[in-house]
């Protein structure tokens, strides 16, 4: 009887370690999809209404909004009615990212 690693075990062994690849990978990725927007500090932001009230002037709509890192972002529509995200600086509301 021979001894040693089975091709299922060696199977087995490659998969776990592809699986350990995958979730510090997509660890590394969602923490780099944070996006930073500003390094003012919070107190130097405007406030959700603020922001939402000037966004809004801006003839956007917005459906979703949301405050990931250092980013005010919303999901919405544009004056012409077409589908948006975009990522704003939340001290001044100048968009960062569309």
């Amino acid at each position: 009887m021979r001894m040693g690693i089975n091709p299922e075990q060696i199977r087995s062994i490659v998969m776990k370690h592809l699986m350990i690849a995958s979730v510090l990978s997509l660890s590394v990725l969602t923490a780099y999809a944070k996006k930073s927007c500003t390094d003012q500090p919070k107190e130097k932001w405007m406030t959700e209404a603020d922001f939402k009230k000037k966004v809004e002037e801006l003839g956007y709509k917005i459906n979703k909004f949301k405050q990931p890192g250092t980013c005010y972002e919303i999901y919405g529509t544009d004056k012409e009615g077409k589908k948006v995200e975009i990522y704003f600086n939340p001290v001044d509301a100048s968009i960062v990212k569309e």
